[in-house]
């Protein structure tokens, strides 16, 4: 898809979205079940997830951990938006990689400190683009960004 055409696409939902500010609501949804055995969830997604405990804190690693998934859909989203605004700018990103990265202290999920915070800690998304293959030569190096909650400043 070119510029042109992300354009042509976003234009009609842009006017009705203007003209009606109601019809631009959403109604997101997640389903998921306990059909697998074990402390696991089956979340429904375009290809199932089976989410159980992270090694840390008792799982043997062959189910997904809640945190994992968390930087998952962090990065579906900041890779989408990163290729639509590559896209309306007229830059073809080729090759790149998108990583995101955060700690936890499984102190605090298993109960064993209430000092430990019962989070995730602060989360980095990096964006590394292929110099060679990006239209926007200027790189130099990868970009960092660091994404921090508005409330926590």
């Amino acid at each position: 898809m070119d510029a042109t055409a992300l354009r042509e696409l976003k234009a009609p939902l842009k006017r009705r979205y203007r003209d009606d500010p109601e019809s631009a609501r959403a109604h997101l949804h997640a389903e998921a079940d306990f059909s697998d055995a074990g402390i696991t969830c089956t979340v429904q997604t375009w290809a199932d997830t089976r989410a159980g405990f992270h090694p840390f804190t008792g799982g043997d690693g062959s189910d997904a951990c809640s945190g994992d998934m968390l930087l998952h859909d962090l990065l579906a989203c900041a890779g989408v938006t990163m290729r639509s605004v590559a896209t309306a700018m007229g830059i073809d990103i080729r090759n790149g990689r998108l990583r995101a990265s955060t700690e936890m202290d499984a102190r605090g999920t298993l109960g064993v400190s209430r000092k430990a915070p019962v989070r995730l800690g602060d989360i980095q998304v990096v964006a590394e683009l292929t110099e060679r293959y990006c239209v926007a030569q200027s790189l130099a190096r990868p970009p960092h960004l660091i994404i921090r909650r508005a409330a926590e400043e």
